[in-house]
């Protein structure tokens, strides 16, 4: 399903009606979902506004909804652990699995050159999204509507928690020294934003495998970048 002559090929059906079952929230400002849809190779040919600022809110929105509910499922764990399962919860891989399982990659409007080169099944594009989605619930629906969107499409990966995961950049070095191979090699890819909000993208390396990270500062961002590492090797 997709947004009138954005998509290639054309799916049939309307996009907005589509995503709004997926959230279960019809929504009073539809250009909300549309700006969530959208992106930022899509916003500059058609001269809109990408999902960015979106799914700067989403993210907030989730962490806060994703910290609620461990405070409540895990009332004698502590900050570290609840931290950790916090942190995976929130992780690319486990936002980009989630996209996919609802069927956000076909609703994406993206520009025809990128959507050859496959950027809606890029894990990167679609945790994006789908923090861009819960910000656009969360402004239309306010904090129940994306609690009942969460709740539910998190509850496999949160009931699947037995014991809190072990910190991304510390289970990858196990990991790498466990297999023989070098110690995990991180760097800073790109620095973008200003002085008093930087973003930084973070690469990492085992076994010619490389992970990508995203965050406001490098070691939350080398923590996405583990987690992200640690998916791809399975």
């Amino acid at each position: 399903m997709a947004l009138r002559g954005a998509l290639e090929p054309p799916v049939h059906g309307d996009s907005l009606t589509a995503v709004q079952a997926i959230l279960g929230h019809d929504f009073a400002r539809p250009e909300l979902l549309r700006e969530a849809l959208t992106h930022r190779s899509a916003a500059r040919s058609r001269g809109a506004g990408s999902n960015e600022r979106l799914e700067f809110v989403g993210d907030r929105v989730l962490g806060l909804l994703i910290a609620e509910w461990l405070a409540e499922r895990f009332p004698r764990e502590q900050e570290g652990e609840l931290g950790r399962r916090l942190a995976h919860l929130v992780s690319q891989p486990v936002l980009a699995g989630i996209a996919e399982a609802v069927g956000l990659p076909a609703l994406l409007s993206v520009a025809p050159g990128e959507s050859r080169a496959g950027v809606r099944r890029r894990a990167t594009v679609l945790a994006d999204a789908m923090e861009a989605a819960i910000g656009a619930l969360f402004l239309d629906g306010g904090l129940d509507g994306a609690r009942r969107f969460v709740r539910g499409a998190w509850q496999g990966v949160m009931t699947g928690q037995e014991t809190p995961p072990k910190d991304a950049k510390t289970a990858l070095q196990e990991w790498a020294q466990a297999r023989g191979f070098d110690l995990p090699s991180y760097r800073v890819a790109e620095r973008r934003g200003p002085p008093h909000a930087p973003e930084f993208e973070v690469q990492v390396s085992v076994a010619d495998t490389i992970g990508t990270g995203t965050a406001g500062s490098k070691r939350a961002a080398e923590q996405r970048a583990a987690t992200d590492l640690l998916g791809r090797l399975g």
